[in-house]
């Protein structure tokens, strides 16, 4: 039986029980390593597939998959926890299965939802809490919407232990957070143009995992995030052309050749990475983390962009097994470049071998 979450949850300085359903993503993995490094007993329910972030030594490991909830229940058993985290929940379907599963198990539920949500464009700046969710281009943020609406009722209805928590982008080592990826970073270093939406001067901020994971694991255990929701991202804001100039200098790249598309002529050539770019990337967005540093002062960002993308150049520089390209959207970006620059043969495509 989990005692009521404003008992259970005063616990926390001697170490919570946890449960990261997922353990081993961009962020879930820094969120780990936090975790047990904060003394908390971590219990991690993953699929066992290979992964290029292992989970961190001391971590139970569980065996199950979340997406069949007799596994589920036959790895758990009985067994309760302070706090439970679903990092794979996407639709309302997993959301109302979490609920089922976890209701009376556990005294805070936390669902990450995802900056995306919020209105798009944005009527106001810098985005808070209070920012209403609305999302009309992007099918992925109206389900973690939907999400939150269920965890929400479910809440206010009978009090199951919910907080929600938005990121936007963030990264690790082991991504290249531009359109193109790794592709991208062949060009740069190759002198070959790249594609970047609309003229490169809307506003974004990527957060690294390990800064991220501050914030997060700071909020668990908390009686006082149980029912809210926290908007968790850097304070550093860069335009996407400084953002790619970032990634050239750490390539060892020559200034960048940036070929502005608008995001709509990308969507009309790529309708899922345009989804992403009318949803999301192409809007300016400041983040306001108030909220959250009223909870978890120790929240600061140590890893701005350019450290965070030295250390991912190295670290594929040192894995060329992980350098893979995408020729399906390199043709692509080559199309939308050679209709940008009309008889320039500045496509691009023969410079990246």
């Amino acid at each position: 039986m989990v005692t009521p979450a404003s008992e259970s949850l005063a616990r926390a300085g001697s170490g919570l029980t946890i449960l990261f359903i997922g353990g081993t993503g961009v962020i879930s993995a820094a969120a780990a390593e936090r975790a047990v490094t904060a003394g908390h007993r971590l219990t991690v329910l993953t699929r066992g597939h290979q992964t290029l972030r292992p989970v961190p030594a001391g971590a139970e490991v569980l065996v199950a998959d979340i997406r069949d909830a007799g596994s589920v229940r036959a790895a758990l058993g009985s067994r309760s926890f302070d706090v439970v985290v679903d990092f794979v929940a996407f639709s309302p379907g997993q959301v109302a299965a979490d609920i089922e599963l976890f209701e009376g198990r556990t005294a805070q539920y936390v669902f990450i939802s995802s900056a995306s949500a919020y209105q798009k464009p944005p009527a106001a700046l810098p985005i808070r809490e209070s920012t209403p969710l609305r999302n009309p281009f992007w099918q992925y943020s109206r389900d973690k919407i939907a999400g939150e609406d269920l965890l929400l009722a479910a809440y206010r209805e009978r009090g199951f232990p919910v907080t929600i928590v938005r990121p936007s982008h963030t990264y690790d080592r082991t991504q290249i957070p531009l359109s193109g990826g790794w592709s991208d970073i062949i060009r740069l270093r190759a002198g070959a143009p790249v594609v970047v939406h609309g003229d490169g001067t809307s506003l974004w901020t990527l957060t690294h995992s390990s800064d991220f994971a501050k914030a997060f694991v700071g909020l668990l255990g908390l009686p006082q995030a149980v029912g809210e929701s926290f908007t968790i991202t850097s304070d550093e804001v860069l335009p996407w052309n400084a953002i790619y100039a970032v990634y050239a200098a750490a390539a060892g790249a020559p200034e960048p050749d940036l070929v502005h598309v608008t995001s709509d002529t990308i969507a009309a050539a790529n309708p899922d990475l345009g989804a992403s770019f009318l949803g999301d990337k192409a809007h300016s967005v400041i983040f306001d983390n108030t909220k959250v540093r009223a909870l978890v002062p120790e929240f600061v960002c140590t890893t701005p962009l350019w450290r965070g993308a030295r250390a991912a150049i190295a670290w594929f520089d040192a894995h060329p097994e992980q350098q893979r390209r995408d020729p399906a959207l390199e043709r692509t970006f080559d199309t939308l470049i050679a209709a940008a620059r009309p008889g320039s043969g500045a496509a691009g495509g023969s410079k990246d071998s």
